[in-house]
């Protein structure tokens, strides 16, 4: 039951975070993820069969301290965003935000709402899994959501590495993940227990 309640937290947690990302971007004034048929809450237009289902069970029969997930990058014209490099970096902060406000918001029904132990492991999953969502997709490397809101603010040099980057596509980041995961996964799984402590602070639900 407890790896059913984490899947179905990624891909609900997930399906939010393109789903913001599509509606961010077209609220700015882009069209492409409508063109695309992203801006929908249907999972399956989504869902990548190996970043979004594959990768994180492997870390959860590996009982990695931290579970991370990608699915489907939204596409989107930058060009046709309101605000230049402001406009693209909040419709990357949309993805994270959202993952947070989810766990935001289901922490404080936890506190109000009486709940029964599946209630319960279901709620602690999504809020641990969205927390973790968020911290892992504000970590400033390409082509995670954290480097394009860096992106607005670096200097032209670090653009360019950036840049650079991202061209060379998502093996990139797997690549640095596992090449790093020993000092990566530990920092990301602190800083979601930091998090989701002080929106549970009597401890996981279940």
């Amino acid at each position: 039951m407890e790896l059913i309640a984490q899947l179905v937290a990624l891909i609900f947690g997930l399906t939010l975070h393109e789903f913001a990302h599509a509606l961010m971007g077209h609220h700015l004034g882009d069209t492409t993820a409508k063109e695309h048929g992203r801006l929908t809450l249907n999972p399956l237009a989504h869902i990548d069969p190996i970043a979004t289902l594959l990768l994180p069970l492997l870390l959860i029969f590996a009982h990695s301290p931290v579970v991370f997930a990608a699915a489907k990058p939204v596409p989107f014209n930058p060009w046709a965003l309101r605000g230049g490099r402001w406009g693209a970096a909040a419709v990357a902060a949309a993805g994270p935000g959202t993952n947070f406000l989810i766990a935001g918001f289901f922490a404080l029904w936890a506190h109000i709402v009486p709940y029964n132990p599946t209630a319960a492991l279901f709620y602690g999953a999504i809020i641990v899994v969205n927390v973790g969502l968020g911290v892992f997709n504000l970590i400033p490397f390409p082509p995670l959501d954290g480097s394009r809101v860096l992106y607005a603010v670096a200097p032209e040099s670090v653009r360019d590495v950036m840049d650079r980057i991202e061209r060379a596509g998502f093996v990139v980041l797997l690549l640095v993940m596992l090449l790093g995961y020993q000092f990566i996964a530990p920092v990301v799984a602190k800083i979601t227990i930091a998090i989701v402590q002080l929106l549970v602070p009597s401890g996981p639900l279940p």
